[in-house]
């Protein structure tokens, strides 16, 4: 494709308002209680915006677009399993997690269980959700920029793990609040430029518009009939199971709950976000349709072999570049980039969080514990991770990442959100319960993951899957509930006792936010 100077004007021009921000937030950035939730300060608008810059990564906007443009309507599968899980957080979560938390959700698990069991097993699930989720940003934002600007992959690796490093390290959550902000109106006035600009083709007929994709695509009309993604029941409930839960126990999605004022906020962003992010889903499905009437026969966009040139993943590149020629391009391939970063941000910064809130200062610190060690233990964290992420991105440069996205939603829907829901609404959980619960679900989603298709056959070209299934969500989160209502129930300790009679004020200042204003440490 060539060296597009349009994108690279575009690119150095975020960049560059990006570390001003970070210059800017990291003068507001004193306290522990700035870097984790930007003083508690976002309105539910801008904290709605921000999630859904964070939840709209280059993955949804690039592989869904793809997907459809591959599969036609089975893209959209992916697209409303992600978004179901957002009334499930603002019916469920959204609240008590506010009312009870303080810097990540580890707080409102261990709110009436043992600290440190609870703790530890809290930050080993976010941690895992993280690190995978962070490898397949990475891998995808080398791939995109060795493409888009012709560095090579190394140094867009480094790139984007310097200034994901560079923002959250002395810019905190206000400056990745407003990375994520910007972001999200680039993205949604790109895509929906992009739809535009494909329906003024049809005068804006739907009918007309389908029909073409239909008289083009070599599926023909099938390709408005699900079902030709996942053929097996089993795979697409656990799959749906995966990203309906996995999103409420995505742990740089619940600690925004913390960056505004009260309750009421956090259901306003969560009403937001939903709004924003399903509008995007939209896009993506016209945008992949759009692609297969103006790419799939453009000999342009084609490589030898008759696909897209850089895999189907860059239809909605291409399709910006057949609609708006250089200068849409480079302001997509911009936003791409941009996506990328926001979201890596977020991840570190709670990868960050479990290191030093979660693991130093309430597990292992003792009496030695002062605000001051934890926020120079989480920049320290911060750089660890960003090290980690540029090298694990090199190590996994030709690997299938995709199955560390699947993975990262199966841990979270299998560990971290049983717990955090079971802590929340069940009277008779212990830490007995959780812990055992929570380590089985953990164990047994990378397990199921090893020994399914995508990593047994695919990564270790073995002939046969020992496991069956390419998502293990419907198994291990199974095992996880089964596992912590077992051992609850048959937890008779004096610990137990204790637990569960925390329970009715837990709930009722869950529910009623009274007490939030007291910092706790338990």
């Amino acid at each position: 494709m060539g060296l597009n100077n349009t994108a690279v004007l575009m690119f150095v021009l975020f960049v560059g308002l990006t570390i001003y921000i970070t210059y800017w937030a990291s003068k507001k950035t004193q306290t522990a209680k700035s870097f984790y939730t930007a003083g508690g300060d976002i309105t539910g608008f801008q904290n709605g915006l921000a999630i859904s810059g964070d939840f709209m990564s280059a993955a949804s906007f690039l592989g869904i677009s793809g997907l459809v443009y591959l599969t036609g309507f089975d893209g959209l599968i992916y697209s409303i399993g992600f978004l179901i899980g957002w009334p499930i957080i603002l019916l469920l979560i959204a609240e008590p997690l506010r009312n009870l938390g303080k810097y990540s959700f580890a707080d409102v698990a261990s709110f009436r269980l043992q600290q440190k069991p609870i703790r530890l097993l809290a930050a080993c699930g976010s941690l895992c959700t993280v690190i995978l989720y962070l490898i397949a940003q990475m891998v995808g934002a080398g791939k995109l920029i060795e493409l888009l600007f012709g560095l090579p992959y190394y140094s867009a690796v480094i790139i984007v793990g310097g200034l994901m490093i560079l923002y959250v390290t002395f810019g905190g959550m206000l400056a990745t609040t407003w990375v994520q902000i910007i972001k999200a109106i680039l993205l949604l006035s790109g895509a929906t430029l992009i739809a535009v600009l494909v329906l003024i083709q049809f005068n804006f007929s739907i009918d007309h518009f389908f029909t073409a994709a239909i008289n083009i695509h070599p599926k023909g009309d099938e390709i408005l009939a699900p079902g030709g993604l996942i053929s097996d029941p089993v795979s697409a409930i656990s799959l749906g199971l995966a990203l309906m839960f996995g999103t409420a126990g995505l742990p740089h999605i619940l600690m925004r709950f913390f960056t505004v004022k009260n309750a009421v906020e956090a259901r306003k962003s969560v009403v937001y976000a939903t709004g924003f992010i399903g509008y995007f889903y939209i896009l993506t499905f016209i945008i992949g349709f759009g692609a297969i009437i103006l790419v799939s026969q453009n000999p342009q966009y084609l490589n030898e072999l008759g696909h897209l040139i850089g895999n189907n993943n860059m239809a909605a590149i291409h399709l910006a570049h057949a609609v708006g020629g250089d200068l849409l391009l480079g302001f997509i391939s911009a936003v791409a980039f941009a996506t990328i970063l926001a979201v890596v941000s977020g991840l570190t910064l709670a990868g960050a969080s479990a290191i030093s809130h979660d693991l130093y200062a309430n597990v292992f610190s003792g009496k030695k514990y002062s605000e001051k060690k934890e926020m120079r233990v989480s920049k320290i964290g911060t750089v660890c991770l960003g090290l980690l992420a540029i090298l694990l991105g090199i190590t996994f440069e030709s690997q299938n990442v995709a199955f560390m996205v699947g993975l990262a939603f199966a841990i979270a829907a299998s560990t971290n959100f049983p717990i955090l829901l079971l802590s929340i609404y069940w009277k008779k959980l212990t830490t007995k319960g959780a812990i055992i619960g929570g380590t089985a679900g953990l164990i047994s989603a990378i397990v199921l993951v090893v020994l399914g298709p995508v990593v047994w056959v695919d990564v270790f070209n073995n002939k046969e899957a020992i496991f069956p299934y390419k998502y293990p969500a419907l198994f291990s989160m199974s095992i996880t509930f089964l596992g912590i209502w077992f051992f609850s129930v048959t937890d008779k300790s004096k610990n137990a006792y204790l637990e569960q009679a925390k329970f009715d004020a837990q709930f009722f200042r869950s529910q009623t936010g009274v007490g939030i204003d007291k910092a706790f440490y338990h």
